[in-house]
């Protein structure tokens, strides 16, 4: 993919026969200048409180769940697939992503919603009963299965049920329900797993999911319910679509599994998870997304270069601080807790009305953000360089991500037609989660060549050896050159190639 090919006249081609959809029918204030209203009046207040429990219970289980990991994969003597649980998750997820955006398009998100939530409790309350690791990965796969429901969903509903004036406002919302889950997630978590033990972090969230449920489903029952067009037709299922989803999870799966098992042989697995990732996302991202064709496609690539450097960075800065700077792991994470507030902002600002005029240079300015944040970061390398800069880098870079984000959630539902905002939505989210795994593999690949594997062995020393600096610059920095590729995608997000109004 060269995401810096030039507009050709193919691209042209494509922005004729593209043009920018128009708004749905559920949403009568778009494109128009009304804007009364907000995502609690009387007719959004259950739905909006409802949504945002939904993301605020997924938050916290993405936070907690992390910190009781460790310890129930030793008691179920899994430590060898602790790995595993985490990758089951995640590949199961990009096939039920694909599956919600069909069905939210044939019949409506109610039912994918429901179905979501559904699996995520029982693969939540699977996990927490197991006896085996093997049941435990079981049970992570079919809370993978539910979140990809419920993702898609969510924003399938955001698209019919909101203004395009008010969808700023609710991502916002969206993300802001990060920010309590990020700082208390992993502290509660561990209270609840010294002293009650693990299973409790798993079996108690199901409980938490009923006022949401009472919340939520009624609202979206008559407000986004049934297929975008109720006088058409339903369409039937796209199977093609099914077969490229199941391709494109069976590819992540073996290139996970290729990538922990670090052996000649796993060229093999690594080969065949390509044969069917390439086919599999040529097939589901939106045509021109691999050369940044102006307007959607773009929108759908920037996600993921976004999500994907930005998270390879991150998952480096704590082992960074630990090893070569000498900080206990509370320190190094509370180095990063100032950025859940700082994303927290970017999507606040970018949900004021004033911005959106500017949104594409808003989020220019986002991307360049990160960029800068991510190549500040392996500054602390040098010890004359406080540790604070690392803070103060990552909030900087939060900055921009909660701004990015936010924008390229609106502007993927501004850009699609009410019957595409399923399949458009999966596509988004595919390109956000396949991304982390690709370019996690990538800096992890890298960090490795230069020894960072014997890194490791230093988190348990009570003091930092500083011996492979050059193995952390090695994820840094080319994780800084994506984001600066970034900024430039962020420059042909709007089909009319005007740029910001």
């Amino acid at each position: 993919m060269s995401a810096l090919e030039p507009r050709d006249a193919e691209a042209d081609a494509d922005i004729a026969a593209d043009p920018a959809p128009r708004p749905g029918p559920l949403a009568p204030h778009d494109g128009g200048t009304v804007t009364k209203g907000s995502v609690l009046d009387a007719a959004h207040r259950a739905l909006s409180i409802g949504m945002v429990s939904v993301v605020l219970l997924i938050a916290f289980e993405a936070t907690a769940v992390g910190t009781a990991m460790p310890v129930a994969a030793r008691e179920l003597n899994g430590i060898p697939l602790y790995a595993f649980a985490f990758s089951a998750y995640f590949t199961t997820s990009l096939f039920a992503m694909v599956l919600a955006g069909q069905w939210s398009d044939r019949l409506g998100p109610l039912a994918p919603l429901t179905a979501g939530i559904s699996a995520f409790a029982a693969g939540l309350l699977l996990s927490g009963t197991a006896g085996a690791m093997w049941l435990f990965i079981l049970g992570r796969a079919v809370q993978g299965l539910g979140g990809g429901l419920v993702i898609v969903a969510l924003y399938v509903v955001v698209g019919r049920a909101y203004a395009e004036h008010l969808r700023p406002a609710i991502m916002a919302a969206f993300a802001a329900s990060w920010v309590v889950p990020s700082v208390v997630g992993p502290l509660a978590a561990g209270t609840i797993t010294e002293h009650l033990g693990w299973r409790w972090v798993f079996v108690g969230i199901p409980v938490l999911v009923l006022l949401p449920l009472a919340l939520a489903l009624p609202a979206i029952r008559r407000t986004a319910s049934g297929p975008a067009d109720p006088t058409a037709p339903v369409a039937p299922w796209d199977r093609r679509r099914i077969r490229l989803a199941l391709g494109i999870s069976a590819g992540a799966a073996l290139l996970q599994y290729a990538g922990q098992e670090l052996r000649w042989l796993s060229v093999l697995p690594a080969a065949a998870g390509v044969a069917f990732l390439v086919p599999a996302v040529r097939g589901l991202l939106p045509r021109g997304t691999y050369r940044a064709a102006r307007g959607l496609p773009s929108v759908v690539l920037l996600r993921g270069i976004a999500a994907g450097a930005f998270i390879a960075a991150e998952s480096f800065v704590p082992l960074m601080l630990v090893t070569q700077r000498g900080l206990s792991p509370t320190l190094a994470g509370l180095s990063l807790a100032a950025g859940g507030l700082t994303w927290a902002l970017g999507s606040w600002i970018q949900a004021r009305p004033w911005t959106e005029p500017y949104r594409e240079r808003l989020v220019v300015a986002g991307m360049v953000l990160v960029a800068i944040a991510i190549a500040a970061a392996p500054s602390v390398l040098i010890t004359a360089v406080p540790v604070w800069v690392v803070a103060a880098a990552w909030g900087l870079g939060c900055l921009g991500m909660g701004s990015v984000i936010a924008s390229t959630s609106v502007l993927l539902m501004k850009l699609s037609a009410p019957e595409e905002v399923g399949a458009n939505s999966a596509a988004l989210q595919i390109s956000d989660g396949l991304s982390n795994v690709l370019l996690l593999a990538a800096g992890g690949a890298a960090f490795a060549a230069l020894g960072g594997g014997a890194v490791g062995h230093a988190v348990t020393s009570s003091a930092a050896t500083g011996s492979h600096p050059g193995a952390f610059a090695a994820v840094f920095l080319p994780m800084a050159g994506v984001a600066a590729v970034g900024a430039w995608v962020a420059t042909r997000l709007h089909t009319n190639g005007a740029g910001a109004a």
